[in-house]
């Protein structure tokens, strides 16, 4: 049911703050992120292991998908390694430093290093439609109060790279992985109301997609 207490101006503030916040603090290019895997570069291609913990063969999985079409798209190079059949070395073109997003994660001995690479700024268009719900065991397991906005976006600036890969890209990382210049796409945000009265955003402000699909190549 729609509600009419809010205002939708404010909300859409809010997600825009959001959404701008995210590329601020983060320092990316934009709100849609294609998950390479954990990788640190310059790489070379490590071959499956029956030591390989489950997590590190899923890696590798990943890695072997995700870096040869980055390679092919333009934002990494690929060069093979000497007398090692099916074995490259990669690393970051100027093109692949632009759009790298890079999040490392150093509480363990050895720190991971995400990569990924992000384009596409969100600009929030307009709020189509505000609805409150109470639940009686909400996502804190207690009585909660969730409003859910439902808002229309364009992406600016989508590179160049997207564009002229969607085929590929959406095999990877599925259709909704592309978004294109001068289309208006629905999202839908979630609110929280506090016990003090005040809306919490409980929204993705990024959006981290991961190569679950099939690698389209044009080479072998």
């Amino acid at each position: 049911m729609g509600c009419d207490i809010y205002d939708k101006d404010e909300f859409k503030k809010s997600a825009q703050n959001m959404y701008d916040g995210v590329q601020t603090n983060l320092k990316i290019k934009g709100n849609f992120c294609y998950y390479l895997g954990s990788v640190k570069f310059p790489y070379t291609d490590i071959p499956p292991s029956k030591e390989d913990s489950q997590w590190g063969g899923w890696n590798k999985e990943d890695l072997a998908k995700t870096l040869p079409l980055f390679a092919e798209i333009g934002l990494l190079t690929r060069q093979p390694v000497d007398g090692k059949e099916g074995l490259y070395h990669y690393d970051l073109t100027d093109l692949g430093r632009e759009y790298q997003y890079e999040d490392i994660d150093r509480r363990d001995v050895e720190p991971i290093y995400d990569n990924s690479f992000c384009y596409g700024p969100i600009k929030v268009i307009k709020v189509t439609d505000v609805s409150e719900k109470t639940y009686e065991r909400g996502l804190s397991g207690y009585n909660e109060t969730q409003v859910s906005v439902d808002i229309d976006y364009q992406v600016v600036n989508t590179p160049e790279w997207v564009i002229n890969n969607q085929d590929k890209l959406k095999a990877l990382y599925r259709t909704s992985s592309v978004c294109l210049p001068d289309v208006t796409y629905p999202e839908a945000l979630l609110y929280i109301k506090g016990k003090d009265g005040k809306l919490y955003n409980k929204s993705s402000s990024y959006f981290l997609m991961q190569p679950y699909g099939e690698l389209l190549t044009d080479k072998e």
